[in-house]
């Protein structure tokens, strides 16, 4: 009897995976498959393909193109995705829209709000808390648009009406947004702060408002960077009518308080 046919026998939840474990490589779908099957109760026989001749004639034998490839039954289940897939778990699609990145940032910068609030005041239930907060997220936003200003400025493009207008406005944008929202939490030079905020929050919010609720278009939005699948609309309309906010408050803030 086969290595691979013995995946049942004598009637145990057994598994066979074949996965690349080389000295200057271990595959990490590999290592996943095997956390899978072992967190749905098998018991898996783990062979390594431990050199690139190996795994070739591996996938040569078996008529696959990648490896990791599981064998459950006698029957080949296939890679990490088909396998996660042979459970009912769900497999993420490359183009699916998510919003998760943004739930991200806006969830830590909140925390990071409360954090500071709590280190500067001993209490987390502050107004420079909530200030904090929004201009932390401005940060974070950013941050996500300077890791590839390119792919970030392309996608930009696509609705921003003045960047269509002036292209070098989408590379300048992510520079502005990070450094408004850095004095902001340090509450300094209010009058560089609020005027960049204020005018790229309300170009911003312009262009979304009339790409997606005039013109009806679906598009991607920038706003977590060029290689995001969040869907333009609520998201950005959102950043944008935040730094409105912050660039009308915080100079209002400074008049009232002094500080």
């Amino acid at each position: 009897m086969s290595t691979i046919a013995a995946g049942e026998a004598g009637g145990r939840r057994k598994a066979v995976l074949y996965r690349m474990v080389m000295e200057k490589h271990v595959c990490p779908y590999g290592l996943k498959s095997k956390d899978l099957l072992e967190r749905q109760g098998f018991e898996v026989e783990d062979h390594h393909l431990t050199t690139r001749a190996e795994t070739d004639a591996f996938k040569d034998k078996h008529g696959v193109g990648t490896t990791p490839q599981t064998f459950i039954a006698g029957e080949r289940v296939g890679g990490y995705t088909e396998l996660r897939e042979h459970f009912g778990k769900r497999v993420k699609s490359k183009d699916e829209t998510t919003y998760q990145p943004v739930i991200a940032i806006f969830s830590v910068a909140f925390l990071m709000g409360l954090a500071v609030s709590w280190a500067a005041y001993d209490t987390i239930f502050t107004l420079r808390g909530i200030e904090w907060f929004f201009a932390i997220s401005m940060c974070l936003l950013g941050i996500q648009k300077l890791q590839d200003i390119e792919s970030f400025s392309t996608m930009f493009l696509n609705y921003d009406l003045l960047a269509k207008r002036w292209v070098p406005y989408g590379k300048i944008y992510p520079f502005g947004e990070t450094l408004s929202g850095l004095l902001m939490i340090a509450g300094t030079l209010t009058f560089i702060s609020a005027p960049i905020a204020l005018i790229i929050g309300t170009i911003g919010a312009i262009s979304v408002f009339y790409a997606v609720y005039v013109q009806k278009r679906e598009l991607k939005c920038a706003c977590v960077g060029g290689g995001s699948n969040v869907p333009l609309g609520f998201v950005s309309l959102t950043e944008n009518l935040v730094m409105i906010g912050m660039g009308l408050w915080m100079p209002i803030r400074m008049l009232v308080w002094g500080a």
